[in-house]
């Protein structure tokens, strides 16, 4: 082994980790190996970054463009829900009729937006015939993973081992060099999934799209009740967010009964009246919490200022430099109170003050915090990076720049309190209300930004943030009486204009990662999430820090113009009637017609792949087919990077003789054993990679690995890079391991021990395939 093999080894190692443990996102571990090689000396300049212009990028650049044309104008959804209304009320033939239609699109269409184009089709389906969507969608999945294999332009894997087998100097496949194995791969696995699969599947008692259906799904009926607000309540002439309902508790006001009339999904700025009843859904025994704060004493000004004297706690106003770490990060994600020891009471950016709801506001140069710190610590930050300028505020100074006219409030905890006893972070209603704790006196001694797991006793004087404006929402609050809303008063509310709907991220969604509260969703979108289904469990409390990932499903409600509205949104799919994205129907018949073109062109071998695909792609655009902002759309970027990154490994691990020496160190003692077994072993450990790892990625790993066996061993190379990209395909037991299965778990529901279940037998089923019809049309020893 030399000093590259050496270093490439490493860096490939590295490169898996990090793939498997999803440290890094996948292209950001892409840039990283090409830099790592460039710096290394393993590769020039020139050569690194070869891979954006590799003719295979171009070329899955290109059909997932030309994809796009034909899913913005109509045609895949309109064959897809022809096809599957013919299936008629079986749910076997349905699942047949599925995976064919979806497996034959695939094999022309990019996987994952056929995929996500079929989903509500399917949902709709099983809601008529009555089946679970668990019972159909990790079939839908599977069938587009397995009708990816049928063509040359089917998937990433395929296109990219065409290109490394071209560029070793074999002769490229053709379109349908893959259709003998992959269309009966596709056979066997609809087989397999009526037969056998389908009764593996769990039986999710769970409906599709339909508002009874959804309320069932979510179990809405023991989450909703009313609150009626008394003729003096302070909360009268309020806004909603004013109110604080929904950060304080997590209830969402999803309509209010006025004068005998139901306003459905009220917004933000909705007044309130006297005598109004607020039909509010959540975590309904939350809202006994605010039974514990009756029984607190609220001290005098002058009790509050002499327990001030007596805790050496200090007022700041911390301004965040331009250099600073904090920039870019939440509240919530800086851990102020653990990294640096004080506690937030307002941000001031600008003019804009800020009091409450804090937690989700991302930092910004400039931004200047107001914070109780001891005084102790005051020093600390002035020398720390976080900070550029630190200063202590007199009581004068504090009312004019945040309108404060008294910072710190202090209450005691009487014996018949029910936060004696509670630990900190169990009132945190009190962070919402802007009365946050900073500080605790307990028989004479100070406990200034006291941890979350303090637990309260009685007798404790509590020093709060806050105004008697904040006291009054919460005793408003308090005043409000809770009585249950009869199961058949749930239908009053839906109406022609204001309903209940399923979603999820889309596949090339940016926002995953992110919370509710950071997106400011309904502020920005007008719909409320009600519920997140997570890896079949519901989540209906603390949404609003919750971070949105890939694979969840949330319960919207607001009004169908909002909805569908959303459903136009990149970043998100909508699932329900009337609220899938609008198409061009008058274009279907000129998208068809390019994509026909570029199969023909490709086919009769008038013109190459790289330039036939680009070409369509361009039409689709000068035609009106698509806008040029959704080419764009259609382009994940992120993918583009990750094959362009792993391309430049790929080209290391065959120069260094790293590619070389894994084969010799992996497969080279299965050459005893005759060819079939290099291709089962082969097959396996790309299978098995495929899980865990980016599919494209493992098809640029496995390609060189498979060239350099092949030419030791005198193998057919188009035998051993057939079976790469077949086996690259094989993500069925992992959700990871493909974006189609993160898409289709929420909805069915499904757990990641499903997968393994259903999926293993169906990798297996596979290779067999491939070891039976592999030596049939690919000879595997040459001459």
């Amino acid at each position: 082994m030399n000093h590259d093999t050496f270093i490439v080894g490493a860096i490939v190692i590295a490169a898996v980790i990090l793939f498997v443990t999803e440290w890094l996102r996948a292209d950001t571990v892409a840039l990283l190996v090409m830099l790592a090689l460039t710096l290394a000396g393993v590769l020039t300049g020139d050569q690194v970054i070869a891979g954006f212009s590799n003719e295979a990028v171009i070329t899955i650049a290109s059909v997932l463009v030309l994809s796009g044309g034909l899913m913005r104008t109509g045609v895949a959804h309109f064959i897809g829900e022809r096809v599957l209304a013919a299936a008629g009320a079986s749910a076997g033939k349905l699942t047949v009729v599925m995976m064919l239609t979806v497996g034959l699109l695939s094999g022309i269409m990019n996987d994952i937006g056929i995929t996500a184009l079929m989903l509500p089709v399917v949902l709709e389906m099983s809601r008529k015939i009555s089946v679970s969507p668990s019972k159909l969608l990790m079939p839908l999945a599977f069938g587009s993973l397995l009708g990816g294999m049928t063509t040359l332009i089917g998937t990433a894997p395929n296109i990219l081992v065409n290109g490394a087998l071209e560029d070793a100097g074999h002769k490229p496949f053709s379109m349908f060099s893959f259709s003998p194995i992959g269309l009966t791969a596709l056979g066997a696995g609809v087989l397999y999934m009526c037969l056998f699969g389908r009764r593996l599947l769990p039986d999710r008692d769970l409906k599709a799209e339909s508002a009874p259906e959804l309320e069932s799904l979510y179990d809405l009926g023991s989450m909703i009740g009313s609150l009626t607000l008394p003729p003096d309540s302070a909360l009268i002439g309020r806004t909603l967010k004013s109110t604080r309902l929904g950060h304080a508790l997590g209830l969402h006001v999803i309509a209010v009964r006025r004068d005998g009339q139901l306003n459905l999904a009220p917004g933000s700025a909705f007044e309130l009246q006297t005598g109004d009843e607020l039909i509010v859904e959540g975590m309904l025994e939350r809202f006994t919490t605010l039974r514990a704060w009756p029984h607190l004493r609220l001290q005098s000004v002058e009790e509050t200022l002499k327990s001030l004297e007596e805790t050496p706690l200090e007022i700041a106003e911390l301004e965040i430099g331009p250099d600073s770490p904090l920039i870019g990060k939440t509240l919530r994600k800086a851990r102020l109170r653990r990294s640096y020891q004080v506690h937030a009471l307002a941000l001031a950016r600008g003019e804009q003050i800020t009091r409450i709801f804090l937690r989700g506001t991302t930092f910004e140069a400039g931004d200047r915090l107001l914070v109780a710190v001891e005084r102790e610590h005051l020093t600390e930050l002035e020398s720390g990076p976080a900070f550029s300028q630190v200063q202590s505020l007199t009581d004068s100074t504090l009312a004019e720049r945040y309108h404060l006219d008294q910072g710190i409030q202090s209450v005691t905890i009487t014996s018949e309190s029910l936060l004696a006893g509670q630990l900190l972070a169990e009132t945190q209603v009190a962070d919402t209300f802007g009365l946050t704790i900073v500080g605790i006196l307990r028989n004479g001694e100070h406990h200034v930004a006291p941890a979350p797991r303090e637990k309260l006793e009685a007798g404790d004087v509590l020093l709060l943030r806050g105004l008697q404006e904040d006291f009054a929402i919460l005793e408003a609050l308090q005043e409000l009486s809770l009585s249950e809303l009869e199961l058949h008063q749930l239908s009053e509310l839906e109406s022609d204009e204001v309903g209940l709907t399923e979603a999820s991220l889309s596949p090339r969604t940016t926002f995953g990662g992110k919370s509710v509260e950071e997106l400011k969703f309904r502020e920005k979108y007008g719909v409320s999430i009600l519920a997140v289904w997570r890896n079949g469990k519901i989540y209906r409390s603390e949404i609003a820090g919750m971070e949105l990932l890939p694979g969840d499903a949330f319960l919207l409600y607001g009004s169908r113009q909002k909805l569908a509205l959303l459903a136009d949104h990149p970043d998100f799919l909508v699932f329900a009637n009337g609220q899938q994205r609008t198409v061009r129907n008058k274009k279907a018949p000129v998208s068809a017609l390019i994509m026909a073109g570029v199969l023909t062109a490709v086919i009769s071998g008038w013109l190459p792949i790289f330039i036939a695909a680009p070409t369509g792609a361009l039409l689709m655009v000068l035609t009106g087919c698509l806008k040029m902002d959704e080419a764009y759309r259609s382009i994940e970027l992120k993918a583009i990077l990750l094959i362009a990154g792993m391309l430049s490994l790929g080209l290391a691990m065959q120069e260094s003789g790293t590619a070389m020496w894994l084969a010799e160190s992996v497969l080279g003692r299965l050459t005893n054993f005759g060819p079939l077994a290099v291709v089962a072993g082969l097959f396996l450990i790309t299978a098995l990679s495929a899980q865990v790892m980016p599919t494209a990625a493992v098809a640029v790993l496995m390609a060189p690995i498979a060239l350099s066996i092949a030419s030791a061993e005198s193998l057919s190379p188009h035998a051993l890079m057939m079976t790469v990209a077949i086996a690259s395909s094989c993500a069925f037991m992992s959700p990871v391991g493909h974006p189609v299965n993160l898409l289709v778990m929420g909805f069915g529901g499904y757990r990641f021990v499903d997968f393994i279940k259903i999926g293993f037998p169906l990798v297996l089923i596979v290779m067999a395939i491939v070891l039976l019809l592999l030596p049939v049309f690919f000879p595997l020893q040459l001459p």
